[in-house]
């Protein structure tokens, strides 16, 4: 975690594309349906573990792991891949270009939202708006 918190869910698949369904399902079963941030939450969760899958060693056998926890008020979701050798993900300026697409959308739905590395892993974090469900 980037921040103190309580982690209510965590799920670790393998570096696949059609993995990314599970995260999408992972996000629905933990918030719930009619969480008011569940698409959001799906969205970059998404994009955040296909690029994984497509831009480092997650995809060529290794995985991914997504985790989400409480802050305060926030949700916080994080998906860690296993490493690009050092390269980070990084926001591109040309909102036309064919490439970096996805993490303007996290930029443009989430509260937050940061890059870590994590040893030769790489971790997404990103911060959405309550309420926690109560399970």
């Amino acid at each position: 975690m980037n921040t103190e918190g309580e982690v209510i869910a965590t799920i670790t698949l393998p570096g696949v594309e059609r993995s990314a369904l599970y995260t999408r399902r992972f996000a629905a079963d933990t918030f719930g349906p009619d969480h008011p941030s569940l698409d959001d939450i799906r969205t970059c969760v998404s994009e955040a573990f296909t690029n994984g899958v497509l831009h480092t060693a997650s995809g060529g056998g290794g995985k991914v792991t997504v985790t989400f926890a409480t802050v305060g008020d926030l949700i916080v979701a994080e998906v860690t891949d296993d490493g690009a050798g050092g390269a980070r993900p990084h926001l591109c300026d040309d909102p036309m270009g064919v490439h970096g697409r996805g993490l303007q959308i996290i930029d443009a739905l989430t509260v937050d939202w940061g890059i870590r590395p994590d040893a030769d892993r790489t971790t997404v974090w990103m911060h959405f708006t309550g309420p926690i469900r109560e399970v």
